[in-house]
């Protein structure tokens, strides 16, 4: 009987000491992944479009710049403005140090959005924003690089018949182009704005 107590025993501490085994693999496994995930950039702003005096830009026209990037379109009924004013608001509390920063929105809707139309735009906003457009073609390898979700959906009531859906996230980007942090729709400028005084 004392031999089967000691083998229940033995078997207990041998499964006990598997767990922790596994545990503790599985527990390298992560912490692995999260410094590789923690020291790499997720991905790069790459671009090349027209801005809204007609002059071509990339990323390598804000080195040294960091990048508040939003993507939509000037149609937009709600999510864009709101965004863009909660951008001027950022702007605007971060003072001397804005200088530092480049706020860029780029259009989804090529069709529309011509160099014209983001110059009657963007302005409005009185922050500096640079409004961005292109092609379609130009637009779709954009929105792979960063990469964003856009689509035009049919909707009688809108200017043309159709709306866009789209990622309503505004990106940073650091002054090397990297990607540094995102927020969604609805942040307040407040939160932006601290995160921002922090970084630059």
């Amino acid at each position: 009987m004392r031999l089967l107590g000691l083998q229940k025993v033995l078997w207990v501490l041998a499964g006990a000491a598997a767990f922790v085994f596994i545990w503790l693999l599985l527990w390298a496994d992560y912490r692995a992944d999260r410094a590789q995930t923690e020291d790499e950039q997720p991905f790069f702003a790459q671009f090349e479009l027209t801005d809204h005096r007609g002059m071509v830009q990339t990323e390598e026209d804000f080195a040294g710049r960091w990048m508040l990037v939003f993507f939509g379109f000037t149609n937009c009924p709600d999510v864009c403005p709101t965004t863009l004013a909660e951008v001027a608001a950022v702007m605007d509390g971060l003072g001397e140090d804005a200088a530092k920063v480049q706020p860029i929105f780029i259009s989804i809707d090529p069709e529309r959005d011509t160099p014209m139309a983001l110059a009657d735009f963007v302005p409005r906003f009185d922050a500096g924003i640079m409004g961005l457009t292109g092609t379609s073609d130009q637009i779709a390898e954009t929105a792979e690089t960063f990469p964003i979700y856009y689509e035009q959906i049919d909707e009688a009531s809108a200017p043309d018949g159709y709306t866009m859906g789209h990622t309503s996230n505004l990106f940073l980007f650091d002054p090397q182009a990297g990607f540094a942090n995102s927020w969604p729709y609805g942040t307040p400028a407040e939160e932006i704005l601290a995160d921002l005084r922090e970084r630059i």
